[in-house]
């Protein structure tokens, strides 16, 4: 593996160095995470969209590394299915016994030369803190190095103590930790590089003497540095990307930043986010420079959108793909494709396996489900379409209603090329319509209508006598 380090500040000094690293990731995401009240393993909660498990795989992998390492537990299933297809390999931790317990379960698996052990609960973690990380640790030709950062609030986190020289001594974790060592700033990680031989012959040597219980990875810092080994120290000025998550306030909080870090490199990459604040944007969406996104507009799952579209306000989007020209105004849109140049609501509701092409116009209070609209057509309000298939340049009236389901099952409806389906039509499916035939409106259509015809399917109008009704006398 080739990385390269470009980065500023503390985090690294390498300038530019390339080196040629044999490193292997372990990620420990056996936790339980008591304090998030949850049935779910903790890193199986989603942060923009994304489990915070799959947060840290694309990271590692974006920072170089090919084999990557997961440590599962409690709930090891879903953390398995979320990563399933992303080439990881899963180690089990039975009990969950401490840090240093749960990197012990990879002693097998691992291949590299080298170590970087992270926590599965920090997504908002990236590939350059990492790589700076990767190149100090062997730049510096160090058996260990810790990653840290300064905050003004350490609470809840492990402290480093530094020798008179700044070197590193020790980490003393919050519970074990004296008042004067509580008011250090600085703090652990929890991401690590370490010498792969020596870190696991270190691990074999720690006991349980702690508040805990547990066997802490951190004391196998204190060994290896015992045994005359060098233990870097490599300082993040970055605070936020180390944060953990160990409730659903935490959870809010990095969700919060995650969400400004997607609209702000959006924005720079040239789209019109008119209001961030009230934009929510998942971190597996694409969208194209000169879109504008107005405000309390979602946009969630995987989704593509297209160049110079106009999405919002108060519009939903998930999982769907929208072409280029695009108008979506308060509407909700699942699991659909649209093609160039549709213009959608106000109030429109795209349900799934909707497939509008080209230039088509679905407006107000409409619902589409299952069905394919071809160019040019429209359903321009108050309609209801399901399991149908519209041809090029059909003009579907106001209030019709494709009367798919008959209480057992879903029969389709066809709209060949040109068809005008006047309002209030009622189409009894399964129907097709010919080319170019028209309905009448306020007709209940239940037979197939050849090309070219008017078809109007009304009952006759009576007209019966008014019926009065005498007035009772009341005495006042």
């Amino acid at each position: 593996m080739t990385i390269s380090c470009h980065s500023k500040g503390q985090i690294n000094y390498c300038y530019g160095v390339e080196l040629e690293l044999d490193i292997s990731a372990v990620i420990l995401a056996a936790g339980k995470g008591v304090r998030m009240r949850s049935s779910l393993p903790k890193v199986a909660h989603r942060v923009a969209g994304r489990a915070m498990i799959a947060h840290l795989v694309k990271t590692v992998r974006d920072a170089g590394i090919d084999q990557i390492i997961v440590v599962v537990g409690h709930g090891r299933e879903y953390v398995e299915e979320i990563l399933a297809g992303e080439n990881v390999t899963f180690v089990v931790q039975e009990e969950q016994l401490g840090t240093g317990h749960a990197l012990m379960q990879a002693r097998d698996a691992a291949r590299g030369k080298s170590l970087l052990v992270l926590a599965g609960d920090t997504p908002l973690l990236r590939p350059q803190t990492l790589a700076g990380l990767m190149v100090m640790h062997e730049h510096s030709k160090a058996q260990a190095t810790v990653l840290t950062t300064r905050v003004k609030d350490p609470k809840g986190y492990g402290r480093v103590l530094r020798g008179t020289q700044g070197e590193f001594e020790r980490i003393v974790e919050e519970k074990d930790a004296s008042l004067p060592e509580k008011a250090i700033d600085e703090i652990n990680s929890g991401i690590y590089c370490f010498d792969r031989e020596l870190v696991f012959k270190a691990l074999s040597g720690i006991g349980t003497r702690n508040a805990q219980g547990e066997y802490y990875l951190t004391e196998a810092l204190e060994l290896i540095r015992a045994g005359n080994n060098k233990v870097e120290i490599c300082l993040s000025e970055v605070e936020e990307e180390i944060y953990g998550v160990n409730d659903r306030i935490q959870l809010a909080q990095v969700e919060g930043i995650m969400r400004r870090r997607i609209n702000q490199e959006l924005m720079l990459q040239g789209v019109a986010i008119v209001d961030p604040v009230s934009t929510f944007i998942d971190a597996d969406v694409k969208i194209e420079p000169d879109t504008v996104i107005l405000p309390f507009t979602i946009i969630e799952g995987r989704c593509s959108i297209g160049s110079f579209c106009e999405i919002g306000p108060a519009t939903r989007i998930s999982n769907s793909t929208v072409g280029d020209r695009v108008t979506i105004e308060s509407s909700r849109i699942n699991q659909a494709w649209i093609g160039n140049s549709c213009t959608i609501g106000p109030f429109a509701y795209l349900r799934p396996e909707t497939v509008l092409h080209d230039n088509v116009k679905v407006g107000d209070f409409v619902e589409i489900k299952k069905s394919v609209i071809d160019d040019g057509s429209k359903v321009p309000h108050l309609s209801y379409v399901g399991d149908a298939q519209i041809g090029k340049g059909v003009n579907v009236g106001a209030g019709t209603i494709t009367c798919n389901y008959d209480g057992v099952n879903k029969y389709p409806t066809i709209l060949e090329d040109g068809v005008f389906i006047g309002s209030n039509t009622n189409l009894i499916a399964p129907i097709r319509v010919g080319k170019n035939a028209s309905t009448g409106a306020g007709s209940s259509i239940s037979r197939d209508i050849p090309a070219d015809v008017l078809a109007v399917e009304r009952a006759a109008t009576k007209f019966l006598a008014k019926r009065t009704s005498k007035k009772k006398h009341v005495d006042s």
